[in-house]
């Protein structure tokens, strides 16, 4: 009989404690292991019961663990995948791949390298709508698709109860913070449902209202040659939270709604059907699906759902966005490539 396999976690923050637990969940005699993503001595009751503590990379990686999941900072992100994969590892990038282009510029080759190892954790993809979605568009269930309104917003502060928000990830410049990194979710789906852009144009402001050094709140919009166009709401201010994308089309209408996993399809004169409500699932699920398909990745099996090629597309867009912004004129999207 085969050793169980061993499984690696870089950073100790809500997102790593949840592949942790999922990890045990799908492989309940798995070695599961932790190494700070600072490299701040960890304490066992932070993490789930049973988790190995390591004190570094290099202790972990002697236990020749089967795959490591990088769910540090985004800053730290490159750094932590590039060491891993050098040794051999299969990687699991948490969203975004990184903070910025000029990161993954600087440990590039070992990416590209080994880019069939590594995978981007946009888990909204395992969503039951998200895939019924994209089925529909395929379809052309309302026609030619003319225009979509992306849109999702909550209150930072209400993320993540009974912790300081100021001090998390995504409230923090240095640690790859700001709405549209932490949000990248939305700008991963538009290019998975609609393929690039040509151009964008947008606003990025900070309110001032929750003492951030990031931005809160993004309005854009990104648009094709052919006249399509795509328009993007993000914040961190929103007290009543909102996940949603509108996809107006020649012979109908389809709302999204990310919060209560359905589709409702609105046509000719009013009519008004449904065409999935899942309200019950677990959002976890789509975790243990992420987790479950990588390491058939990891195996050889299969190859990555959400590759490097794809993580850098939507990192270009976050930075064209950024500079859009900053110097108030629409940008060609073409312009921004690692």
């Amino acid at each position: 009989m085969s050793a169980a396999p061993g499984f690696l976690v870089v950073g100790a923050g809500s997102i790593a404690r949840r592949h942790m637990n999922n990890l045990r969940l799908l492989f309940p005699a798995a070695r599961i292991a932790c190494v700070s993503a600072s490299g701040r001595p960890l304490s066992p009751a932070e993490l789930p019961p049973g988790i190995v503590i390591h004190a570094d990379l290099a202790q972990a990686l002697a236990e020749k663990p089967l795959l490591a999941i990088v769910a540090s900072p985004a800053s730290s992100h490159v750094g932590h995948a590039a060491v891993l994969l050098g040794a051999g590892l299969p990687v699991l990038v948490e969203k975004p791949l990184a903070d910025s282009l000029a990161s993954v510029a600087a440990e590039a080759g070992v990416l590209r390298a080994h880019q069939d190892r590594i995978e981007i954790g946009y888990n909204l993809r395992y969503m039951p709508s998200a895939q019924a979605l994209k089925a529909l568009l395929e379809e052309r269930r309302v026609g030619r698709v003319l225009s979509v309104a992306s849109e999702a917003g909550q209150y930072l502060p209400d993320w993540r109860p009974g912790s300081d928000y100021r001090q998390g990830v995504s409230a923090r410049r240095e640690l790859g913070g700001g709405v549209l990194l932490e949000l990248s979710h939305e700008l991963d789906y538009l290019l998975w449902l609609f393929g690039a852009f040509d151009t964008a144009c947008c606003v990025a402001t900070n309110s001032g209202s929750l003492g951030l050094d990031v931005e809160d709140c993004v309005d854009a919009v990104l648009s094709k040659r052919d006249g399509f166009s795509a328009r993007l709401h993000l914040d961190f201010l929103q007290r009543s939270p909102t996940r949603t994308c509108r996809i107006i089309g020649e012979g109908g209408t389809l709302l999204w709604n990310l919060m209560g996993n359905s589709i409702t399809l609105y046509g000719p004169g009013g009519q008004e059907e449904v065409l999935f409500s899942e309200p019950a699932w677990d959002r976890n699920d789509m975790y243990l699906q992420e987790l479950a398909r990588f390491v058939r990745v990891a195996k050889g099996e299969l190859a990555p759902a959400v590759d490097l090629a794809q993580g850098l597309a939507t990192l270009a867009l976050v930075e064209a966005l950024k500079v859009a912004s900053c110097t108030s004129q629409s940008v060609t999207l073409g312009d921004f490539s690692a």
